[in-house]
């Protein structure tokens, strides 16, 4: 049975996320997931993960979750300000 998670991410800076993104998604490698990420328009990042079972699922969510996390984190340090977001 094949599950499958999708996230949709709708920020202004989508773009550079999505930019974060791709390097990783090129060099992804599991034999019981995988990833994509794509924009729909400009501002909304879209995340679909497929796992062959749940706990490759949760595995894979939490690294793919987890880069999304940083990689906005890091568009916010890097802004003008470099506030932190809540």
């Amino acid at each position: 049975m094949e599950h499958e998670a999708i996230f949709w991410f709708r920020c202004p800076h989508a773009e550079t996320l999505y930019r974060s993104l791709s390097p990783e998604m090129a060099e992804e490698l599991h034999p019981r997931s995988r990833a994509e990420c794509f924009m729909e328009g400009r501002d909304v990042l879209v995340l679909k993960v497929h796992a062959r079972d749940c706990a490759a699922l949760r595995a894979s969510l939490n690294m793919w979750l987890r880069l999304v996390n940083v990689a906005d984190e890091m568009q916010a340090l890097a802004s003008p300000g470099g506030e932190e977001r809540s």
